[in-house]
C-alpha cells in the first residue's frame, strides 16, 4: 500500500486519554511496560464516534510498549479493553524499514487465543490521489466481540499505532438480499440490453457514515478490468455481523489510513450477497483505492474472508459473475478475453509498463500480494468462463 496526497479530517480518539490513564497509574505513556511488574494495567476504553453506532480506540505503541524477549519477536503486554471485534495496526513506513511481521492475539471469554498474523495491507489507491504520506498499515482482522488484545513484533515499528474498532450494531444490521431501485447512473442506455443489474444492498444497509468520507468520489474515463480480492479479515463471521464488519473496515480505511472512502467498490460476504462499497453510485466507473497503480481502468470486487486455506463457496462465485457480468457488459467489455492496461505505478509494475492481463484478474497480478489467495485465485478461470456464458446469454 502506497498513500499520499491532502491531509484529511481525523475523528478524535483516545489517544490522550489512554496516555493520562496509564501515567495516573505511575506507568509511561502508551501501552504500560514490563516496568510495571506485576501491576494490573488499566482498562483501555474505545470512544464510540458521534453519530455513529462505531467505537474506536488508537493506541501509540512506544518505544516503552514493548518487551525484548532476547531471542525472537517483541511482544506488548496483554492489555484489558473494552469490546472491540476489528484489529490492526498502522505504522511510518520510512522510519520502519522491513515488514514489522506483526501478529496479535485477543481474549475472548476470559481465555487467550492463539497468534494470528496481520498481514501488510496491500490495497490502496495511488501516490498522490489521497491518504496519509508515509503510511503504512495491516489488514485489519476480524477477531469477533473480545476485551483483550496483546501484539507481537519480528521488528519494532516506529511511530505505530494499535486501532481497535467495535463496529456496534444497529437494528438494520439484521438484513436480507433485496434488489434496489436503480438509482442515478445506474440506468442503460436508450436501445441497450444489458446483463440485469445483481441484487445489491446499499451504504444505507451497512450504516455508513457519510462525513467520514473527505472528498467528493472520482470517476474513471474508462472500465476495462474488474479486479477480485479477499478482505483477509476471517471466515468466521455471522450473517447478522457483515455490516459491522463493513463498518469498521470502512472507519480502518477512512479514520486510521487516511483514505476519502471504503477502498473496495463492492464487497461480497460469504453467504453470496453483494454490497455497494465506494460510494458514486454502482453502475458508475467509481475509482476506487484498492489495487495500487491500476484503480484508474477497473472496479474492485472483495470477498470478506480469507483463501489461503480454502477454496470460496459456490454461492460467493454467483456473486462475483453476476456483478462482474453486469459492469463488464455495461463497459463492453469482454470477460474471457485480456487487455493491456498503464500502470500508474504498482510495486510489481513500474508508472508506464503495459501488461497483458485477463479482463478479471486478481489482486495478486498487478501487485506483490497473495490476495486473493490461493484458492480464489484458482477459481478465477471458472469465474470468467461462467461470466462469459452470463454475457452470451443476454
Amino acid at each position: 500500500m502506497v498513500t499520499s496526497g491532502t491531509p484529511r479530517r481525523r475523528h478524535r480518539v483516545r489517544v490522550a486519554a489512554v496516555a493520562a490513564a496509564s501515567l495516573a497509574a505511575g506507568l509511561p505513556a502508551g501501552i504500560p511496560s514490563s516496568a510495571a511488574g506485576s501491576a494490573r494495567p488499566p482498562l483501555l476504553r474505545l470512544e464510540r464516534e458521534p453519530g455513529s453506532p462505531v467505537s474506536a480506540l488508537e493506541l501509540r505503541l512506544g518505544a516503552a510498549s514493548w518487551r525484548p524477549s532476547g531471542v525472537g519477536p517483541a511482544t506488548t503486554r496483554r492489555l484489558r479493553t473494552t469490546t472491540y471485534s476489528l484489529v490492526g495496526v498502522t505504522w511510518r513506513a520510512a522510519e520502519s524499514g522491513a515488514d514489522p511481521h506483526l501478529s496479535v492475539r485477543s481474549r475472548t471469554d476470559g481465555r487467550w487465543g492463539r497468534w494470528r498474523p496481520l498481514g501488510v495491507l496491500t490495497d490502496g489507491p495511488e501516490a498522490g490521489a489521497e491518504g496519509t504520506p508515509g503510511l503504512r498499515g495491516t489488514e485489519p482482522l476480524w477477531v469477533g466481540p473480545a476485551d483483550g488484545v496483546q501484539v507481537r513484533a519480528r521488528h519494532e515499528p516506529r511511530r505505530a499505532r494499535l486501532v481497535l474498532i467495535d463496529p456496534g450494531s444497529t437494528p438494520g444490521d439484521r438484513v436480507a438480499p433485496a434488489a434496489r431501485p436503480l438509482g442515478r447512473g445506474d440506468a442503460p442506455d436508450a436501445g441497450e440490453q444489458p446483463v440485469p443489474r445483481p441484487a445489491l444492498l446499499g451504504r444505507r444497509d451497512w450504516d455508513a457514515d457519510e462525513s467520514w468520507r473527505t472528498s467528493a468520489p472520482r470517476y474513471n474515463k474508462r472500465l476495462k478490468q474488474v479486479h477480485v480480492h479477499h478482505t483477509v479479515t476471517g471466515n468466521d463471521y455471522g450473517r447478522d455481523e457483515v455490516a459491522g464488519l463493513i463498518r469498521g473496515m470502512y472507519r480502518y480505511h477512512t479514520q486510521s489510513l487516511g483514505w476519502s472512502d471504503l477502498g473496495y467498490n463492492f464487497l461480497v460476504d460469504r453467504f453470496g450477497r453483494t454490497w455497494v462499497g465506494r460510494a458514486g453510485g454502482p453502475g458508475r466507473k467509481v475509482r476506487g483505492a484498492h489495487t495500487l497503480g491500476f484503480n484508474n481502468t477497473s472496479t474492485g470486487v472483495s470477498v470478506i474472508g480469507n483463501f489461503e486455506g480454502g477454496p470460496a463457496p459456490r454461492a460467493v462465485i454467483t456473486a462475483i459473475v453476476r456483478v462482474a457480468a453486469w459492469k463488464l457488459d455495461r463497459n463492453g467489455m469482454t470477460p474471457s478475453g485480456r487487455m493491456r492496461v498503464t500502470s500508474q505505478g504498482s510495486d510489481l509494475y513500474p508508472a508506464g509498463a503495459r501488461p497483458r492481463l485477463p479482463v478479471i484478474d486478481g489482486h495478486r497480478d498487478t501487485n506483490q500480494t497473495a490476495c486473493p489467495g490461493r484458492y480464489l485465485y484458482e477459481q478465477l478461470p471458472r469465474i470468467r468462463e461462467r461470466t462469459q456464458q452470463r454475457v452470451d446469454r443476454f
